[in-house]
């Protein structure tokens, strides 16, 4: 029987705001605040990769109780990981199974070239009534779902791209 994940992507990212880290939401999450109807059940994130960055990081996550997310039968086999910066620092992407939801860190999101390519494009959107965050563009989530390839985000593309159009007509 698998236990069960919250989904509080507020309380997640509030962890990240207050211990300073520099990230951008990417993904599902992303795209559902961009106004996405697909519901996504863990956060994406790109952080920046400098050391004190990647220590702030370290530091959140062990606020949020973070471990690395595997299914149950590789559980066992899995030695215990630490999150710090050294060792974030070497993983493309890491999921991750937190207090408050489950939290993909992706450095460098396929068909991207990782946080500063990001951030060029993403604003600081209000979620909850006291809490702003980094999210990236509808375009830069498009762009990475298209390089990404998978068969669900694929699905997703035309929806994403009529809400795109639908943004640009607008302004």
């Amino acid at each position: 029987m698998t236990a069960f994940v919250p989904y509080e992507p507020d309380r997640l990212l509030e962890v990240f705001e207050r211990h300073g880290v520099r990230y951008v939401v990417i993904g599902g999450f992303a795209a559902m605040l961009r106004g996405s109807p697909y519901d996504t059940t863990d956060v994406d994130v790109t952080p920046e990769r400098s050391e004190l960055n990647l220590r702030r990081l370290s530091a959140a996550l062990g606020e949020l109780e973070a471990t690395v997310r595997v299914d149950a039968e590789s559980a066992a086999d899995l030695p215990a990981l630490e999150l710090d910066p050294a060792a974030l620092d070497r993983f493309q992407t890491l999921a991750l199974t937190t207090k408050h939801g489950n939290l993909d860190i992706c450095l460098v999101p396929d068909g991207t070239q990782g946080y500063r390519d990001l951030r060029r494009g993403a604003t600081r959107e209000l979620i909850t009534e006291t809490l702003e965050i980094p999210v990236a563009s509808l375009a830069d989530v498009i762009r990475s779902k298209e390089a990404t390839g998978r068969e669900k985000d694929l699905l997703h593309l035309p929806t994403l791209r009529r809400l795109l159009e639908r943004a640009k007509l607008g302004d």
